[in-house]
């Protein structure tokens, strides 16, 4: 089975390549390879590999940032994965997994989104994946296009919420300062390692159509952000943890809105996938475990 991997210098992408599966010639493509902003790139990669599957990982994840770059958000996020769809629509075979985010819904339901939910984006961001999705999805149907949604990545490399904090409690520890985070958001953190297990199962059971994958439980970014705290000291990464104080939204304001509840149900995508998930903290200690 050949793939081609966009976005493999991420932090989903890193675990993808390292967890490879044996019988996949993998084609990883990072954006020194692959410019994802330009349709005519993306079109040739597809002419030029023929892939069986396109897993499209690779995207514009600066939220904050995309409110005043949207036309590069929707280049990267939106225009890309439909060019892949319509290449390989024209090539006549070949699948594609879209990664997508929790960020397409609104946060006002105050229950687990469920696959079939419908999308209310706040932002940029979001709104570029549900474009993503849509296009997607209609272009090549549940027979060739899978979407699998998940929240709050994170991982032992790249830019994310957990590398961020274990900088900021040694930073706080050491200046005898408190960690402000936001308490009335609510989600679930996701461990890479196993989003990319969910995302081989995909391509080797075929699966289509929209799914959802999170690690199990649920949390705050507060929440988060003490567990960090409790399970690098407890490993030794940090001497200390810093103190963490729960703010409100209202006290941190952002450039993009931000759902305030984008838990989601995962349940029927677990049966697909035959995979059960591991909870949010279990998962923080093997990455943690991995960086000792």
């Amino acid at each position: 089975m050949r793939v081609l991997l966009t976005g493999a210098g991420g932090q989903l992408g890193t675990a993808l390549h390292s967890s490879c599966p044996p019988g996949v010639e993998l084609i990883a493509t990072d954006l020194a390879q692959l410019d994802l902003s330009n349709t005519a790139a993306c079109r040739a990669a597809v002419q030029a590999h023929k892939p069986d599957w396109v897993i499209s990982a690779g995207a514009y994840t600066a939220v904050d940032m995309a409110e005043h770059q949207p036309e590069l958000a929707e280049a990267v996020n939106a225009a890309a994965p439909q060019t892949f769809a319509e290449a390989l629509l024209k090539q006549g075979h070949g699948r594609l997994l879209q990664i997508s985010t929790d960020f397409v819904f609104s946060g006002m339901q105050g229950h687990p989104y469920g696959p079939q939910d419908p999308v209310a984006p706040l932002g940029v961001y979001g709104a570029s994946k549900a474009r993503a999705e849509a296009a997607v999805l209609a272009l090549l149907g549940p027979e060739r296009a899978c979407v699998l949604r998940t929240s709050w990545l994170y991982g032992p490399v790249g830019k994310n919420f957990c590398l961020t904090m274990l900088k900021l409690h040694a930073i706080k520890a050491a200046a005898g300062e408190a960690l402000n985070v936001v308490a009335d958001q609510v989600g679930c953190p996701t461990y890479t390692a196993g989003l990319a297990a969910a995302c081989w199962q995909v391509l080797a059971k075929d699966i289509g159509g929209m799914q959802q994958w999170s690690d199990a439980g649920v949390a705050s970014w507060y929440d988060f952000a003490v567990a960090i705290g409790e399970e690098a000291q407890a490993l030794g990464i940090l001497a200390t943890a810093a103190k963490v104080n729960p703010i409100s939204t209202l006290e941190y304001p952002t450039p993009a809105k931000r759902p305030a509840y984008s838990l989601m149900d995962c349940s029927a995508s677990r049966k697909i996938l035959e995979l059960e998930p591991i909870h949010w903290r279990q998962g923080l200690k093997q990455v943690l475990a991995s960086m000792v």
